[in-house]
């Protein structure tokens, strides 16, 4: 049953068209207490979401040889999803997906195939016709991670003007305009050899940015010029204690609603890392760790309320934390609920 101080997430997770691929889950705002609403079968490996408030409509990317991106209609009282589109991205391996601000287009990356594709947004959300693809070629340092690009996630900055694509496989941030629903190649920043650019997060102020790198367990801090789009890098700094040596990757990466805290998740050490932010310089300064309440945190988001909810893939958790308001600090509401392989966590509603 949903109660007037419930906020509303979907989870999704790997899984077979025949199972649920997403669920709706509820979080009493009060406790942190979690409840499953509702599942949607008919995709399969739902990895990536992206909830657009305005009209109601949930993206999200099915990661298969032959990638699909599906958009939902959300009923505005029961939250349910029934399809609204569906379209082939061209690309193997689909895992991310992302808008454009002005809801025009819409992004995902290829991690197998090493294609990004743009789509033409309907009225109403649907999604339309392909705008443009582009490829990635190249490689890293690793043999076993990097011998072909990966592009692993796709985001427009906050000013509109430049979009960031991670790519894992090359150790590369690449900058592109968005030109009549193409990307035309702007800039491209390499990374220390062996880093695995994952995710990014944007600071609220717009000044910096701050990206996950998987496969050496550090977040790099970069100041952003968005007048002439480009990124100077200012810090790279461990997820992980200095006394922890273990194998482990670097997943995803949020800084919170008031600028003040960043956290990632490490799966293997299977924890969330805050860092203070220094709001005149953006560099970061480690100061906390908790469990991430399961095994492998590929996921986590800030809900309303002031609360974080992390999806352990391995172990089928999601675990709800409280977040101090005036430390950052996460402090666990001992409340979880169980999904199948969960690796997404997307909001109903931006905190």
């Amino acid at each position: 049953m949903m109660m007037e101080q419930d906020v509303y997430f979907y989870i999704g997770t790997y899984g077979s068209d025949q199972d649920n691929g997403i669920y709706l889950a509820a979080l009493n705002r009060e406790s942190g207490e979690m409840q499953l609403l509702d599942g949607t079968s008919g995709i399969e490996n739902a990895t990536y979401l992206d909830f657009d408030e305005l009209h109601r409509v949930l993206y999200a990317v099915s990661e298969k040889e032959a990638s699909e991106v599906v958009a939902y209609s959300a009923d505005p009282e029961t939250r349910k999803l029934s399809v609204l589109s569906r379209k082939p991205t061209d690309s193997s391996g689909t895992c991310h997906v992302s808008r454009s601000r002005d809801g025009k287009y819409l992004f995902t990356t290829g991690y197998s195939d090493g294609r990004i594709t743009v789509f033409a947004l309907e009225e109403g959300g649907a999604v339309g016709e392909i705008t443009s693809i582009i490829r990635h070629s190249g490689r890293g340092l690793r043999d076993d991670r990097q011998s072909e690009a990966h592009p692993h996630s796709i985001f427009e900055d906050p000013h509109h003007k430049y979009v960031v694509v991670n790519d894992l496989g090359m150790d590369d941030v690449n900058l592109y305009r968005l030109e009549d629903g193409k990307l035309v190649t702007h800039r491209e920043i390499s990374l220390p050899p062996g880093s695995g650019p994952r995710h990014i997060a944007f600071h609220p102020s717009g000044q910096w940015l701050y990206g996950v790198n998987e496969l050496n367990s550090t977040v790099t801090v970069y100041a952003y010029d968005a007048t002439f789009g480009d990124l100077k890098m200012l810090q790279h700094i461990s997820t992980l204690p200095e006394d922890v040596v273990m194998d482990n990757t670097g997943a995803h990466v949020l800084v919170s609603p008031c600028g003040r805290f960043l956290y990632a998740s490490n799966r293997g050490h299977d924890s969330i890392v805050q860092y203070e932010i220094d709001t005149d310089t953006g560099m970061l300064h480690a100061v906390n760790w908790v469990s991430s309440g399961g095994k492998t945190p590929r996921h986590f988001n800030i809900l309303p309320g002031g609360f974080l909810v992390s999806a352990n893939q391995d172990n089928g958790l999601i675990a709800s934390y409280k977040i101090d308001k005036d430390t950052g600090k996460l402090e666990s509401t001992g409340y979880t609920i169980e999904v199948p392989r969960p690796v997404c966590i997307c909001p109903v509603e931006k905190a």
